[in-house]
Formats: C-alpha cells, structure tokens, sequence
C-alpha cells in the first residue's frame, strides 16, 4: 500500500461511523477480530431443549474457577454464551436483563427469544452508528425456550442476528462448524448433544493444548427452564 493509501486508510480507522470507498466499517471489523481471538462457546438445538457450552481456558491454577464467566442467565427461560471482551459481554446482558425485566413489568409475561436477540442486536447495530462510541467486541450466541419451543441465534458486534440449529463463536470456529456438519443431526438426545459440543469445543483448541471437563463449562435450557450441568453430571455424559 502507498503512503498516501496508508494515510487514507487511517482515517477511516478512527470513526466507526466512516466507510471507507470500498464500503468498509473498520472499527466493526476489528471488533470481530477480537471475537474470533475469543475462547469458543457452542450451541445445539436438540431433542428436549438448547444446550450451550463454552471454554473458559483457565490459564492458572490460582484463577478461581466459579470467576470465569462464559455463560451467562438472562432469564429463567434464556441464557448466552460469549466470545470477546468479557467487559462488553457483562455490559450487554446487564442490558438484556433489564429488557426482560421490562417486559414482564409491562406485560405480564416472559420475554420471547427472538424478541430479546433482536432487541441485543440491535443495540449492536447502534454502536455503530453514531458518534463517540465504538462497536462491542463481543459475539453472543442466545438460547431459549418459550411457547416456539427451543430456538437458538447468534448475533455480531455488526448488529447481524440469525437463527440456528447449531452454531460456534469464537476462536477456530471454522473447525468447530465442521465438526456440527457432520455429527449434527435432528431431534438428538441431550446425551448425543453433550458430546457433540464437547467435540466441537476440543476442535477449537490450539494444537497444544488438550480439552478437559475442568476448563468447560455446560447448560441447558428446557421447558423446565435455565439448569447448569454440573461437573459429575458432565462426567457420566462424558465417558
């Protein structure tokens, strides 16, 4: 790239409202670096309900396990998992919760799913919208169960929201989807979803290093509501 190019480009850079020529928004791409440099999280539709599972690459063993946050309740019938900055994450469901809040205040029911991805992507879309504030380096992927039965979406730090049967953020989620195409499978047990999701957060790991159930952490969400699954629990379902 020529200076005077390089020189252009850096004035896109500083606004995430500018687009640059060729129609980019830098500052949304840069956000969804941080996301793909995040540790995986997963979703699966299955049988009976959503399951999420997450990576939470405890780094040291003076790190409080319980104090890494992956997986987060909004209300009693939805959950997400984030890749990102865990800031961001905390600061867009506080957000949510309060929405869901809202929603029962005012209409004496729970929140719908799709309502509340719609309502978290937007507030996406609109930090990259005006003036003075920069887009949430966070990627989330949003479970639930309402009177749709259970449905599951991602949305972007872009604002882009979409429903899925399975889906993967964070780091090498290209290797995690790959192990969805092929193992995915309609109407699954939550047996079968399990190790699903554990094998695509194992594809998801740096050559180095090895999946083990004390650095994951599992959730499901059914008609019965929002239920972590404990680390004996994961074990039986792990053999």
């Amino acid at each position: 790239m020529y200076p005077m190019q390089q020189k252009a480009s850096a004035a896109y850079d500083k606004a995430s409202t500018m687009f640059s020529p060729d129609g980019r928004l830098f500052q949304v791409e840069y956000a969804s670096k941080i996301v793909e440099q995040g540790t995986s999280g997963v979703g699966i539709v299955y049988k009976d309900g959503v399951i999420l599972a997450a990576d939470k690459a405890i780094i040291s063993k003076l790190v409080m396990l319980d104090s890494i946050e992956k997986i987060f309740k909004v209300d009693d019938h939805i959950a997400v998992v984030s890749a990102g900055l865990v800031g961001d994450a905390r600061r867009l469901v506080g957000i949510a919760r309060k929405q869901a809040q809202d929603n029962k205040m005012v209409f004496s029911e729970k929140i719908q799913t799709k309502v509340l991805a719609k309502e978290i992507a937007e507030t996406k879309q609109s930090f990259t919208q005006y003036g003075g504030l920069r887009p949430f380096g966070v990627a989330f992927i949003i479970a639930g169960f309402d009177e749709k039965g259970p449905q599951l979406f991602q949305t972007e730090p872009s604002g882009a929201m979409a429903e899925y049967k399975a889906v993967a953020v964070g780091r090498n989620k290209e290797k995690t989807l790959a192990v969805f195409e092929k193992e995915f499978k309609e109407n699954l047990t939550l047996d079968k979803a399990v190790v699903i999701a554990y094998n695509a957060l194992a594809a998801s790991l740096p050559e180095k290093e090895k999946i083990s159930l004390n650095r994951v952490e599992f959730a499901t969400i059914t008609h019965n509501g929002f239920k972590s699954i404990t680390p004996d629990e994961l074990k039986n379902y792990i053999k």
